[in-house]
């Protein structure tokens, strides 16, 4: 029994399918949406979801943070950020985090909200980085 997985970025809806089970990019680790799983809402960190069939993975869809609500029929993924691994551009990538290394680089240091906002970003950019190159 399939569960039904939709990831919505702030553009569009990028994925709304069936699939065996989605493992999710959890802030506390790596989470498995399936069938009969027990609902639960995560918070989730920058890095990758994949779509399995079967066994095997089929698709793979990057997402800069945002939330994941799971029920036992199916998963509802709200992304900041969400694009195919395959459209993951390094450079632009790469850029960016540049960016982000140079304001923290300025940031005031005793401002430890914009410092925390500062991290995720950075985070969330290196694991699209890590993403988008060949090895992964």
């Amino acid at each position: 029994m399939p569960i039904q997985i939709e990831i919505i970025s702030p553009e569009k809806v990028l994925v709304s399918r069936e699939v065996d089970m989605a493992v999710l990019p959890g802030m506390e680790g790596d989470i498995a949406a399936m069938p009969e799983r027990a609902p639960m809402m995560l918070l989730l960190r920058g890095g990758v979801v994949a779509l399995y069939d079967g066994d095997t993975v089929n698709d793979r869809y990057f997402v800069g943070g945002g939330f994941a609500d799971i029920t036992p029929t199916r998963c509802t993924v709200l992304a900041d950020k969400a694009v195919p691994v395959s459209e993951i551009s390094i450079d632009n990538a790469t850029a960016q985090l540049e960016a982000l290394s140079e304001a923290w680089d300025q940031a005031d240091k005793t401002d430890t909200t914009r410092l925390s906002v500062l991290q995720d970003q950075i985070q969330a950019v290196r694991a699209e980085i890590e993403a988008g190159s060949p090895a992964s």
